[in-house]
């Protein structure tokens, strides 16, 4: 037996004996030698303090997996909690929409979903949701919001099958899917949906999560919610679905984009059919009831829905929004729009022959409420909003900023100015007409919208102040600083230059387009910012005078009204934009016609056609007729004795006429020295040349039967 290592006789000594010798070496062991072995018992009494070998548990990482496992659990909830705020579940979920009203608050417009006031499941008919529980989810009522038996059927559908792949999802999960996640397919999202699945059906009831669930579900069509689409495709409420409807309205849930029978009516009742064969194989209805179900027939030509836009609708959508704060619910915001206005405007766009050309209209109040709005013939073809977006030359409406500062500057409508060539820098401007008329007075400079004679007031008060003018009216666009603006170079909107003339009416610049009514007080901001400066007195009346005489006797008379009518006809070079911006009554109107390749349009001008489409909307719009030719002055008379073959003859004493011919009452008289000859057939001859140009001038629209002087 092997020496005990620590025993006294073996043991090292704390005090070396110097003297004394080393100790043996140990020597090999022997063949066989174990340490750990222990040796034989023999007959002498001693106690072992040799330790005892450690032999590892196979259960020795439980403990640690279970740890692991519980600080995963806890991270899972910290990183849930702020991924999908699980209080959010509790709340009731819509997708965000947004109804525009018209100001006698008609729905005219919808951006976003339709969206149906929430059902409460334990309310309705019994067959409505056992559709849904057929097809979705038949074990709802039983599991804990993820079905075992679910997700086993379809994984193992999926993994033999080679159709279309089947999902384990109950109701509880696709509500959470809804609520708060994605569409992605990864691990993690479906993880997440478990986990909300789990906290819903803790909190709610099932009849609470089925209400949540039929909702906000999606149908097709942008429709949200039964109660939406069961309105949308059938034209009836929850609770007067038939059998059949609801079949089909819960197969839609599938893929509803695919299925909406609006676009698929075959796939719909295809869906349909098996919907009610799950309702039959569940027991929720017998045989006999499955067989007596008939493919439901849709009832959307009840229903005129509204548009998702409309250029009105684009324009003010931004605003709306604004005015509506952040929305997450279904939201109707009142804008300003006139129903009857906004049809009239396009009525006479439709009728106004246009052929290729384009067309804007925008028609306000003098205090800025846009009341009607037409973007372009067509908005299905073209949503771009010519009326807004557009940036293009405004020609002689321009002529408004110069004439405003020349009269600033204290010139009168009375006041003359040189209407013959002239010469500024290197430009030379010339009448369209090449006509000049000399000294003119400034009035009669503004109806027949000379361009020299713009270009010398423009010279005279100077550049910065006609466009100083220009910004007051309200004129945000770049306005070159060159003289060449006087006859309209700048660029910019329509909507933005018939507010700058809905200053002159409002007595009172700037005017800002708004399309959505206000509500309440202005902010101290509002009115730090939008303070509105008056124009009044002799400078408003000096340029109602100028307007007037344009729009009545010079360049616009073919918008005239029989009420008094103010406004400026404008035509860009080669005819590629023509104008007529006015005001009449309580309303101020733009109307713009043109190519939207800035191509040449042969003989359009602002006082042709639109100034016409300017005058027909008015007449709709202000129930008032166009402006009668005034009647001439009777010429002086001199008293001279009858011939006795004259009018003297006739009982009419003191009226003698001069040879000639006199056209009237549909006949061609001719005074001679013989008398008074009556010619018909000449007359029925020039009243069929007369029909025939007539003709002619309808025919060449948008073409303009004459030239304006407003061009440059």
């Amino acid at each position: 037996m092997r020496p005990y290592p620590f025993t006294p006789a073996t043991a090292p000594s704390s005090q070396p004996d110097r003297g004394a010798e080393p100790p043996a070496q140990p020597g090999p062991a022997p063949a066989g030698y174990d340490p750990y072995r222990p040796e034989p018992e023999d007959d002498r009494n001693y106690s072992s303090n040799l330790p005892v070998p450690y032999r590892r548990s196979r259960w020795r990482w439980l403990p640690r997996i279970a740890g692991v496992g519980v600080i995963l659990f806890v991270l899972a909830v910290i990183w849930l909690a702020f991924t999908a705020p699980l209080s959010k579940s509790l709340e009731p979920l819509t997708p965000p929409s947004i109804t525009l009203l018209a100001s006698d608050g008609t729905p005219i417009a919808r951006r976003g979903s339709i969206i149906g006031k929430p059902v409460d499941a334990a309310k309705l008919p019994a067959n409505v949701t056992n559709a849904f529980l057929a097809i979705e989810d038949r074990r709802f009522k039983s599991h804990w919001g993820v079905d075992p038996r679910g997700i086993a059927r379809a994984f193992w559908h999926n993994i033999t099958s080679d159709g279309r792949n089947q999902g384990g999802s109950t109701i509880t999960q696709q509500l959470a899917k809804n609520a708060f996640l994605d569409s992605d397919q990864t691990a993690a999202r479906k993880i997440r949906e478990v986990m909300i699945a789990f906290w819903l059906e803790a909190w709610l009831s099932k009849d609470e999560i089925l209400s949540r669930y039929l909702s906000n579900v999606y149908f097709g069509d942008n429709v949200y919610g039964l109660t939406a689409a069961a309105k949308h495709y059938f034209n009836r409420t929850p609770d007067d679905l038939l059998i059949g409807q609801a079949a089909m309205l819960a197969g839609l849930v599938k893929a509803p984009s695919r299925l909406a029978p609006t676009i698929n009516l075959d796939g719909a009742r295809a869906r349909q059919k098996l919907v009610v064969g799950a309702m039959a194989d569940g027991g929720f209805i017998t045989k006999a009831e499955a067989a007596d179900v008939r493919p439901a027939r849709l009832a959307t030509n009840r229903i005129k829905p509204l548009p998702d836009g409309t250029y009105f609708a684009d324009w003010v959508l931004p605003e709306a929004r604004d005015r509506a704060g952040e929305i997450a619910q279904e939201t109707t915001v009142k804008t300003t729009l006139d129903r009857r206005l906004q049809t009239a405007a396009e009525r006479v766009v439709r009728g106004a022959g246009l052929r290729d050309a384009q067309v804007a209209l925008v028609a306000m109040r003098p205090d800025g409420r846009v009341v009607a709005m037409v973007g372009g013939k067509d908005y299905k073809t073209s949503g771009f909003n010519r009326a807004v977006q557009a940036r293009r030359q405004s020609g002689s409406t321009f002529k408004l900023f110069v004439y405003l500062a020349a009269l600033r500057s204290g010139l009168t409508p009375d006041s003359m100015v040189e209407d013959e060539p002239v010469t500024i820098a290197d430009w030379s401007p010339k009448n369209s007409d090449g006509r000049y008329a000399g000294n003119i007075t400034l009035r009669r400079a503004f109806a027949k919208s000379s361009n020299v004679a713009a270009a010398r007031l423009t010279q005279q008060v100077g550049v910065k102040n006609v466009i100083r003018a220009a910004r007051d009216l309200g004129i945000t666009t770049p306005i070159p600083n060159e003289a060449t603006i006087a006859l309209g170079s700048a660029t910019g909107s329509l909507l933005e230059l018939t507010s700058a003339y809905a200053a002159i009416g409002a007595q009172g610049y700037p005017v800002r387009a708004r399309g959505v009514e206000q509500q309440g007080d202005r902010s101290w901001y509002q009115s730090f910012t939008e303070r509105s400066h008056p124009l009044t007195g002799s400078l408003r009346d000096n340029m109602l005078d100028l307007l007037s005489a344009s729009a009545e006797t010079g360049t616009g008379r073919q918008a005239a009204l029989s009420i008094k009518t103010y406004g400026k006809t404008g035509t860009t070079s080669d005819n590629r934009d023509a104008l007529f911006v006015g005001f009449a009554g309580d309303l101020v109107v733009g109307v713009w016609v043109g190519n939207d390749d800035n191509t040449s349009n042969a003989g359009l001008s602002g006082g042709g056609l639109p100034a016409r489409i300017w005058r027909d909307f008015m007449m709709r719009a202000l129930n008032v007729g166009p402006a009668v030719a005034p009647e001439p002055e009777p010429a002086a008379i001199e008293e001279e004795e009858g011939n006795g073959l004259g009018l003297d003859d006739l009982g009419i004493d003191g009226v003698r006429l001069p040879e000639g011919e006199i056209e009237g009452l549909g006949l061609n008289l001719r005074v001679g020295p013989d008398g008074i000859e009556i010619n018909r057939s000449r007359g029925r001859d020039r009243d069929r040349e007369e029909g025939r140009d007539d003709r002619r001038r309808e025919e060449r629209a948008p073409r303009d039967d004459e030239p304006e002087e407003d061009e440059f």
